[in-house]
């Protein structure tokens, strides 16, 4: 009977202690997650909206500041662009400026010439003027890269000639550009106009 009771008792404080861990291994359970959840638990609704309040104007703040930086990036934009433009139309209207400015001393040489020959009527030295004229002329053509092509004895190039007549010739071998009938022209290094020539058969 005595032995009973004592495995009884036993039993009971047994049970008691397997209670204390469940509920101390509850507690701390509870302590570990509610630690973790301590900020928006904490705050009541008050400080919540209080919070959320400074963020929407921060955030307004800063969305504003960016639309006023795109719209001055836009302006500045379509100012460039205008004053772009307007650079391009003024270069295309302006753009043989240099080169009038150049021929002006040709031209007024001209003058001087027809002028002088009314006078004057010496075909020696009208002769020799018009030969300076064309000098001059070919000096301010050439600064801006006008060059002229050599076109007799070379091999018969359909980029560079334009055929007109084809002759005989036993000086040349065949397909040969034999005369120059219009010269033509290089602009720097592109053919401006193709010469007009004969070829040899």
């Amino acid at each position: 009977m005595v032995r009973r009771r004592d495995e009884a008792l036993k039993d009971q404080e047994l049970g008691k202690d397997e209670d204390n861990m469940t509920d101390n291994g509850l507690d701390s359970e509870k302590s570990i997650l509610d630690e973790g959840c301590l900020d928006d638990e904490d705050m009541n609704p008050l400080e919540k909206e209080l919070t959320l309040g400074a963020e929407l104007v921060k955030a307004r703040s800063k969305a504003e500041d960016y639309y006023g930086q795109l719209q001055r990036l836009q302006a500045d934009f379509d100012n460039y662009r205008k004053r772009t433009q307007k650079e391009k139309t003024e270069l295309i209207k302006y753009a043989s400026e240099r080169l009038v400015v150049d021929l002006l001393p040709v031209l007024d040489n001209f003058d001087r010439a027809v002028s002088a020959a009314k006078d004057n009527p010496d075909f020696t030295s009208f002769s020799q003027g018009v030969e300076m004229i064309l000098r001059q002329m070919q000096t301010a053509l050439s600064k801006e890269g006008l060059k002229a092509m050599d076109a007799v004895g070379q091999p018969f190039d359909p980029n560079l000639h334009e055929a007109v007549l084809r002759v005989a010739s036993e000086e040349h071998p065949e397909n040969t550009v034999v005369e120059e009938l219009q010269k033509g022209y290089y602009l720097k290094e592109k053919v401006l106009r193709p010469c007009m020539v004969k070829v040899s058969n």
